[in-house]
């Protein structure tokens, strides 16, 4: 009589919002079909930043918002491997961790999404005073910059939090990510992609990063199998970027990151809170060198003042 060999379970963490858990399930998905002898267990948990729902995002402080309670699980040994938005990822993981796998971005832009009242507008032609809601310090930059007509409100919610919110006419247009959008089945409500020209977009968005123990080569091997070199390099040098410039994901920086052959181009940007200094530039170079790209990038706009305007922001988000 034979004895089977026990089945190995990897257990998979994620928050349980809906948004995060349709991508876990994605990654739970995938995995499975690569390796059938495997079971992939999910397990939900909240972190602070989905408890914490009547603080703009910027004044709770942003290290590990979505990311600590997932990742002291992986520390503890409950838990092999975490699934992030990978613009919730900081730039610095905690010692033990690494980012192990990064998976094919979605669409990275920013969306507007209109009240029913304004379904004949984009974002250039809404009246002035229209409210436009947004928890991102990036997207209140920019848009500032170019349409300081118009009028920012902090929102704070899940996905369809927000969206009840725009319905019930507390605002007359939010921002959100297209990534969260097409993943949720939401598209429809996608009334204008903005273009990079007015919104550079957030380190990593429209990513999943897959986060696993340093020196666990099993695992590492196992979540490989879902990297997706380009999108991989792409997030590299943008997070290079962040790191260089030591902003967390609710400072206002924003990049854009484009593959074409072997040549990669970064740009990235700084803007003051009340969008009248924003500072742009970008580089190219071999998308083998993506993380060397966004140190040189963030230099080039220290060099520009970009630092002068953080450190204001930083002492300002102290203050308040």
């Amino acid at each position: 009589m034979s004895v089977s060999a026990p089945t190995r379970t990897v257990r998979i963490a994620s928050r349980k919002s809906q948004l995060a858990l349709v991508q876990t399930y994605w990654v739970q998905e995938e995995l499975q079909k690569h390796f059938p002898d495997i079971t992939f267990e999910v397990q939900t948990m909240s972190t602070q930043g989905d408890k914490i729902l009547d603080v703009a995002l910027a004044k709770i402080g942003d290290k590990g918002l979505f990311t600590k309670e997932l990742e002291v699980g992986m520390l503890n040994g409950d838990s092999d491997i975490a699934v992030h938005s990978l613009k919730d990822l900081p730039t610095r993981l905690p010692e033990g961790l690494m980012l192990g796998c990064v998976t094919e971005r979605e669409d990275p832009a920013d969306a507007l999404v209109v009240h029913e009242k304004y379904k004949d507008k984009q974002l250039e032609t809404l009246p002035a005073g229209a409210i436009i809601g947004t928890s991102s310090l990036r997207r209140l930059a920019q848009l500032r910059h170019h349409y300081p007509h118009l009028e920012f409100k902090d929102i704070r919610g899940n996905l369809n939090t927000r969206l009840q919110k725009l319905d019930d006419g507390e605002y007359d247009a939010i921002i959100l990510a297209v990534a969260g959008l097409t993943r949720l089945g939401m598209s429809d409500r996608i009334h204008q992609v903005i273009a990079p020209e007015i919104s550079l977009h957030a380190v990593g968005q429209g990513a999943l990063g897959i986060e696993c123990r340093e020196g666990d080569s099993d695992i590492l091997e196992i979540i490989k199998v879902l990297e997706h070199t380009p999108t991989a390099q792409r997030c590299y040098a943008e997070r290079a970027f962040l790191r260089e410039l030591e902003g967390g994901c609710q400072v206002p920086i924003g990049v854009n990151t484009v593959i074409n052959g072997d040549q990669l181009t970064l740009t990235g940007m700084v803007a003051s809170l009340d969008g009248k200094r924003l500072i742009k530039d970008s580089v190219t170079g071999n998308a083998t060198d993506a993380e060397a790209l966004g140190i040189q990038l963030a230099h080039q706009l220290k060099d520009q003042g970009a630092q002068e305007i953080l450190n204001e922001i930083f002492a300002e988000i102290q203050r308040s």
